[in-house]
């Protein structure tokens, strides 16, 4: 069986890692990391340290243009404030053929380094609340684990707030409503709480 680690997709990603002074460390797992949620569980860290590399369309002189950003987890993009931080009023999502079309990458495995071309990257400033955040390297089963100033670095990206303000402290209340349980008296934290619900996804 072909080693995943030696697929042309991975070895995309690595070798822009290395022109960058930077060694990959890359996992490969049976099954897809295709969502936050999956990569999250093979690796067994928290949502909001998963990378989500979503691709962004706008036009430009020569065609479509991809802005790619690497967002937390949990978090959605607001297409207004990406739109405001980018000065693209018309960008949009990318079609998933789009997406493999401007980046060389399948929808699961977007990294956020090695494309077949310069690419405008955004970062959701979420990541750096964590000491490593973990990335797709390539393919929909490879990941790999990196400080979140050297996915900053590698991406060659821009930090800025491009997230659902809403979202966001969606996911604040409901991580401290678990914190207060946790360190409740077992009376009080077995008390049914009023919850909101969160859904994953973009």
């Amino acid at each position: 069986m072909p080693d995943p680690l030696d697929h042309p997709a991975v070895r995309r990603v690595t070798q822009a890692a290395l022109r960058k002074g930077v060694t990959l460390d890359v996992r490969v797992f049976d099954e897809s990391t295709h969502t936050a949620e999956e990569a999250a569980a093979a690796v067994g860290a928290d949502l909001g340290q998963i990378v989500k590399s979503l691709v962004f369309v706008t036009s430009g002189e020569a065609g479509p243009e991809a802005i790619v950003c690497l967002v937390s987890g949990p978090n959605r993009v607001d297409v207004a404030r990406l739109a405001a931080v980018t000065g693209e009023p018309d960008i949009r999502r990318a079609t998933a053929r789009e997406a493999y079309e401007l980046t060389g990458f399948v929808i699961g495995g977007i990294p956020p380094l090695g494309w077949d071309g310069p690419i405008r990257v955004v970062m959701d400033p979420d990541l750096g609340r964590f000491p490593t955040v973990w990335a797709a390297a390539g393919l929909p089963t490879a990941v790999f684990e990196v400080p979140p100033g050297t996915l900053r670095t590698l991406a060659n990206a821009t930090v800025a707030p491009i997230t659902d303000e809403r979202r966001a402290a969606d996911v604040e209340a409901t991580a401290a409503t678990a914190a207060t349980a946790a360190s409740a008296p077992v009376d009080e934290a077995t008390e049914p709480r009023e919850t909101t619900p969160t859904s994953t996804g973009s």
